[in-house]
């Protein structure tokens, strides 16, 4: 039993790697870490592909496809914020197991659904265990891993991007192998999550009773809360939660409509989710090398100006014909979906300690991700009432260009905390 095991309810205040962690706990911990990274886009990567086929068997219109492609938005805002308190209450590998069951359970009956609203719910309930997992996968970096955290960041955003573009490439074929049913090929991306849960209950069950005092212990006061970090307060944490917050809006429209944009350009929905896979495919080596690079820099500014350059410039050729170099564009948004690992890497970098760290990634992924839900639902509006993909694409490009003003004051060199 370890020292960051007892107190993993109670963030440590110090940066000091983990003293005397056994070899095998820390593998365990990696092994869970990459399950649970490889679970955090399949939920939603897994409809665009297929998105036409269940819109016109649950006969959806475009707007409520909109709110769809919101709604990772709106569960990472509402039901992130209770992630970190989740955390100090039960422990942040126990509430990352249960995050993991609810979530597979979510993907599983969504597949059933035989109206839209079911299927917005069971959608709703797949992505709150998401939620709960994306504010707190940070914190248990920064908690366990303290002396490598942007390798480590790397490590769990190549996992994340791995499973992103295998469910946006193969969920085509798992439907085709089941008779041309989307039920199946989105039901099938349970497994997957099922399997995280096993090594997050190893985990949470490696924990001790805790010592008198802490929060959640079994016997004697609390001890005092420590010292109040006004992030509302804090222009480095409204600098990241904006960049966040566009970064995911750009994230989401990608993810709920690259497919359909290509589709309706005239590609088959094989070659469209293969596009869609290599955006995502993309980020499985560039996750890695961008955080591990930026962990070592002390300004992000200038990488994450870059990284929305190509955002911007693959926005631009799908806005001019996404049918003339649709894998230059998928390419270059790629490139772009790399500012959620270095958006992930400065939110650890800037946190003084693991506390701090969590705290703040509850507060930008929060309201970042509360300012990133009108992005899809105002492209999926706009595509209905315009009929074409010009509009909704100029609405994006000048998101990108205000995501770019964010990366600098979000990207400099200061300490949280």
């Amino acid at each position: 039993m370890t020292t960051d095991e007892v107190n993993e309810s109670t963030p440590r205040s110090t940066t000091a790697p983990p003293r005397g962690t056994p070899r095998g706990v820390r593998r365990m911990a990696v092994v869970a870490l990459v399950l649970a990274a490889l679970n955090l886009r399949p939920g939603v990567t897994s409809l665009g592909p297929v998105l036409e086929e269940v819109r016109d068997s649950l006969d959806m219109s475009g707007s409520v496809t909109g709110v769809v492609t919101s709604i990772p938005a709106v569960c990472f805002a509402v039901v992130g914020s209770t992630a970190p308190l989740l955390a100090r209450r039960f422990g942040a590998s126990g509430v990352i197991a249960v995050a993991a069951a609810v979530l597979a359970a979510g993907l599983a009956l969504r597949s059933f659904a035989l109206d839209p609203v079911l299927f917005v719910v069971l959608t709703a309930l797949s992505l709150a265990g998401i939620a709960v997992a994306n504010v707190l996968l940070p914190m248990v970096v920064k908690q366990r891993f303290p002396d490598r955290v942007g390798a480590m960041t790397g490590l769990y955003s190549m996992a994340l991007n791995a499973g992103a573009s295998s469910a946006a490439a193969l969920t085509v074929p798992l439907t085709q192998a089941f008779g041309g049913d989307w039920r199946y090929g989105l039901g099938a991306w349970s497994v997957l999550a099922a399997l995280a849960v096993p090594p997050w209950l190893a985990l949470a069950r490696r924990r001790t009773k805790r010592p008198a005092g802490h929060l959640g212990g079994a016997v004697g006061p609390p001890p005092p809360p420590p010292t109040a970090i006004r992030l509302t307060r804090d222009p480095t944490a409204w600098a990241l939660t904006a960049y966040f917050g566009l970064q995911a809006s750009s994230a989401y429209i990608i993810i709920g409509w690259l497919p359909q944009i290509y589709r309706d350009a005239g590609l088959s929905a094989g070659t469209a989710g293969l596009l869609f896979s290599v955006s995502s495919l993309l980020g499985v080596p560039l996750s890695l090398a961008l955080s591990a690079v930026a962990g070592r820099l002390r300004h992000q500014s200038g990488i994450a100006v870059a990284i929305g350059a190509c955002g911007f410039a693959g926005y631009a050729g799908l806005w001019f014909d996404p049918a003339v170099a649709p894998w230059l564009w998928a390419v270059l948004l790629g490139v772009a979906n790399c500012s959620f690992p270095l958006a992930l890497t400065m939110i650890g970098m800037r946190g003084r300690d693991s506390a701090t760290v969590a705290r703040l990634s509850g507060f930008v992924q929060s309201y970042g991700y509360a300012l990133s839900i009108p992005g899809p639902l105002v492209v999926g509006v706009l595509y209905d009432h315009a009929g074409d993909w010009r509009l909704p694409l100029a609405f994006v490009l000048v998101l990108t260009l205000v995501q770019i003003a964010a990366a600098v004051p979000a990207g400099r060199d200061r300490q949280i905390g």
